[in-house]
């Protein structure tokens, strides 16, 4: 070889040593850093942007694309201990004249935290219809989506504001009753004493219980490797408390069924997706829901556990992009006829 091809590569070696040293030692040293780096760069790949809104002295924080059309807006409510950033996998395989918004639920992320605050269901269905009036979503009647806690908020959201909301879409929805609790039900409920709740199987402290939640709620086996393990568990201990504190609200005998206790108040259409092989929320809850909502279409997806957003994204999508086709569809032939 060329002695001056050889100093090119030499060169380019070394030029490429220091940011491929940076971004190894950054892996290394700093996961969690990386990983909101990561969300960053998505959002910004998808064109999503950040915004803040508020409702008196509390804070709202949402991520869009979009503007208000002829279409629906679509309103997306995430998981427990998640955040809007979750719903990115989905954004992306979403056509790009849809308004989007993906917000952070009571307490989570750039949402508002307070000691004082409602986090009942009840609590954040109120708290939602506060993010709605301020961004003046409900102008016009939105599409509402939610996937498990936030699923649970979106069903009860529909009934109590049904004038809010043109159609709904339920992603294995939290809230309902079922004649026999699964295995995942069974451990909760031995965990209700006291000094169990540091053993809640959502709220990970160690990269051994974060593989072990990953396993719980996916059916695909993922491969994560240690330091990304590592960085997720140190992205969540510092609001570990606050997960605990919500949990314990949204599983009383308060809040734990609301959804079943509201059901039969949802008119709108309404879209149930749900992995068949769901541990943490039987997927027998969508035959539930759809002996009580009039209008439902109910989608059952092979190989999928709880996390169908993570592990079925393009299929959620194209569930929801088809659902509602086929509602605006139906909604211009009545106002034809």
């Amino acid at each position: 070889m060329d002695l001056d091809v050889v100093n090119m590569f030499v060169i380019a070696g070394g030029t490429l040593a220091i940011p491929i040293l940076a971004f190894v030692a950054s892996f290394l040293l700093w996961p969690a850093a990386l990983i909101r780096i990561y969300y960053w760069y998505w959002r910004r790949t998808l064109g999503m942007q950040v915004r803040y809104v508020h409702h008196e002295d509390y804070q709202f924080c949402y991520s869009f694309r979009g503007r208000p059309g002829h279409r629906p807006s679509i309103l997306m409510l995430h998981g427990f201990s998640a955040h809007k950033d979750m719903w990115l996998s989905v954004v992306k395989f979403l056509p790009k004249n849809l308004h989007l918004v993906c917000v952070d639920m009571p307490g989570h992320e750039g949402t508002t935290r307070s000691s004082l605050d409602d986090l009942s269901i009840d609590g954040q269905v109120k708290r939602i219809h506060q993010f709605v009036e301020c961004l003046k979503l409900n102008k016009k009647p939105f599409h509402l989506v939610g996937t498990s806690m936030g699923g649970h908020v979106a069903g009860v959201y529909a009934a109590y504001y049904p004038s809010d909301i043109s159609s709904l879409s339920l992603v294995c929805p939290a809230g309902l009753q079922y004649s026999t609790d699964n295995q995942f039900v069974q451990r909760l409920k031995e965990l209700q004493e006291p000094e169990a709740v540091e053993k809640i199987p959502l709220i990970p402290s160690t990269p051994e219980e974060m593989s072990e939640m990953l396993q719980l709620c996916s059916y695909v086996r993922f491969k994560v490797p240690q330091q990304i393990l590592q960085g997720l568990v140190d992205v969540r201990i510092p609001h570990n408390s606050f997960y605990r504190k919500l949990f314990l609200e949204i599983v009383s005998e308060k809040s734990r069924y609301c959804l079943h206790q509201n059901m039969d108040k949802i008119k709108v259409p309404t879209l149930i997706i749900w992995g068949k092989q769901d541990q943490v929320l039987d997927v027998c809850g969508a035959d539930i829901l759809a002996k009580s909502i009039n209008n439902c279409q109910v989608e059952l997806l092979e190989n999928c556990g709880h996390s169908v957003v993570m592990e079925r994204p393009r299929k959620t999508a194209k569930l929801i992009v088809d659902f509602l086709a086929s509602v605006h569809s139906t909604d211009n032939n009545k106002k034809l006829d």
